[in-house]
């Protein structure tokens, strides 16, 4: 697929291109690079680079597991406060397993949640949040802090909203993302043999077609 596309003519008639534009770093605003270093690689995200120039500046980058998109950060490349970043989103397919993947290496994060009124997931002391996951893909949340106060969202997607993928396209971002994929597979097919009274032979190509319709947001196979 092209990355340069048309677009709608201009007031001169002139046909207008538009150039894929692909959101991959986030600067966050630290007050100690090294402490945040610390934290960050503790998590296990990727260390990219960490460099140091003779006038003073630092670029350091780091890459959540399975993400396109990394963070940055180091002296006098925000005016933002420290600690001012909040609710930027990780996606994850399994919140539970995050929670517990992010305590094992020593974070305090937040229980499982799901927002009783709209827009509660973005403000953890005005109420609205109910203790538990929901069982809609979307709307079950934690929350972890960085030691400046920089705050994450984690958000549990299982099956995407229809456009969001093209439908002949499916990737997945990581081995565990893939393995979990498997795992809703393997349980909806379950439930399709009880319902046929039947072992289904075909069932790699039902995983296929399960998996698929997942990602692009259409119909499920039943």
């Amino acid at each position: 697929m092209s990355t340069i596309k048309d677009r709608a003519s201009d007031a001169t008639g002139a046909r207008l291109r538009t150039v894929d534009m692909r959101l991959e770093v986030i600067v966050l605003p630290v007050a100690d690079v090294d402490r945040a270093k610390a934290f960050y690689t503790g998590l296990g995200w990727r260390l990219d680079a960490d460099f140091a120039f003779d006038n003073g500046f630092r670029v350091v980058q780091l890459t959540p597991p399975g993400s396109a998109a990394s963070i940055q950060f180091g002296p006098n490349m925000t005016s933002a406060a420290p600690g001012s970043v909040q609710n930027s989103y990780l996606i994850v397919s399994d919140i539970d397993a995050a929670r517990d993947a992010l305590a094992a290496h020593g974070v305090e994060v937040s229980e499982a949640f799901h927002a009783a009124a709209p827009g509660a997931q973005f403000r953890p002391d005005a109420g609205g949040r109910v203790s538990g996951r929901s069982p809609d893909s979307y709307s079950s949340f934690a929350s972890f802090s960085d030691p400046d106060g920089n705050r994450w969202l984690l958000q549990e997607i299982t099956t995407r909203l229809p456009g969001r993928i093209e439908s002949d396209e499916t990737s997945f971002r990581s081995a565990s993302d893939l393995a979990e994929a498997m795992r809703r597979a393997e349980s909806a097919h379950g439930a399709h043999e009880q319902r046929t009274g039947q072992p289904d032979p075909d069932w790699p190509d039902w995983y296929a077609r399960y998996m698929v319709a997942e990602q692009a947001g259409t119909e499920l196979p039943t």
